[in-house]
């Protein structure tokens, strides 16, 4: 079987989450009567200190939701260089909600005084309104890196004082907790909405959150109808959620020192251009260099050899821990994409 690094999603349910899942009590949630859903609904708000939370099936709709609900047509967002908001959802932004996107900072970071330069006033004749302001936390595309707290309290701070909304695309958040020794709730503080993917990290076959205040959930609901993510039984889904809250959390920290491994071994490779000591969770982004194949060719001959990444540009190259990869099955894979790089 291959090592397969494409990403946390790739998870299968472990038995005894199957277990959870088939003797979940459900009912039809479109009419809030899932008692499992408003068992995980009731437990996300909790944890991350919000009135109220909403199960999606997916995260990308969860982050057009609030798009639908926190914007109008014509508004301009602001958001990280290289977010998922913009790179990773098809255009669906300016599709559904006819939001135009601001990139700012660097390293899927940025500053409170960027912010400050960036924000567009409303009623100006030529500019559109700056009316949110979203943080990737993890950020995917630089490698997982987490979101320094004391910047994301300077920009909501910064933000609210301005009358613009905030954002948190939280759908790696258990891993920016677990590598930052906070708390979901303390990582969410700062922010009106935040969303939080459960089918990652955690491990179960689906699902994602939002969580804010109760009018902006009641909206939420509407937008997620009129997106199509209204459901019917999906209690299943929501005890997967449960479930791996319970049993999957604290092992994020696994997933972290596997990423961490693959880093080390893959940064003495010449050909390589990796700084091991920015990959603290679970995402490893490499570049190859000039003197190595480009990453269509390196992801084609990790696959003959049994390990899947995925390429994140031409020479860019993606790979991802979890939890049905061993210590033992990332050693190999460094080893493989280690060999095949240096001896191309």
């Amino acid at each position: 079987m291959a090592i397969d690094l494409r990403s946390d999603t790739v998870t299968r349910p472990t038995l005894a989450m199957r277990d959870a899942m088939a003797t979940a009590p459900v009912g039809d949630d479109q009419f809030g009567e899932d008692p499992t859903v408003q068992q995980l609904q009731d437990r996300i708000a909790s944890e991350l200190g919000k009135a109220a939370a909403l199960w999606l099936p997916t995260g990308t709709m969860a982050n057009q939701v609030v798009l639908r609900a926190l914007t109008r047509p014509g508004d301009d967002v602001i958001v990280s260089r290289e977010s998922h908001a913009v790179w990773h959802e098809a255009g669906a932004g300016a599709a559904n909600s006819g939001v135009q996107f601001t990139e700012i900072g660097a390293d899927g970071v940025f500053t409170p005084e960027e912010l400050a330069v960036a924000i567009k006033p409303r009623g100006h004749i030529l500019y559109p309104p700056t009316t949110l302001v979203e943080i990737e936390n993890t950020h995917n595309r630089t490698g997982g890196i987490v979101f320094p707290q004391e910047q994301v309290v300077g920009v909501c701070d910064l933000a609210r004082a301005r009358g613009i909304a905030t954002f948190l695309d939280g759908a790696r958040l258990w891993n920016a907790a677990v590598a930052s020794n906070r708390t979901v709730a303390e990582l969410a503080a700062p922010f009106d909405v935040v969303g939080v993917a459960l089918s990652k990290g955690l491990g179960a076959p689906g699902g994602s959150m939002l969580a804010g205040s109760a009018d902006v959930i009641a909206g939420c609901v509407r937008h997620r109808r009129m997106l199509g993510g209204a459901m019917r039984q999906v209690g299943i889904f929501a005890a997967a959620g449960l479930h791996a809250l319970d049993h999957h959390y604290a092992r994020l920290a696994d997933d972290h020192a596997h990423a961490r491994l693959i880093a080390d071994r893959l940064a003495v490779v010449p050909q390589v251009l990796l700084d091991p000591t920015r990959v603290r969770t679970n995402i490893v982004v490499f570049k190859l260099g000039e003197k190595a194949p480009d990453a269509a060719t390196v992801v084609a001959r990790a696959k003959a050899a049994g390990v899947l990444v995925v390429a994140f540009g031409p020479r860019t190259v993606r790979a991802v821990t979890h939890l049905d990869v061993s210590r033992d099955a990332c050693v190999q894979a460094a080893e493989v994409l280690a060999g095949l790089i240096a001896t191309a």
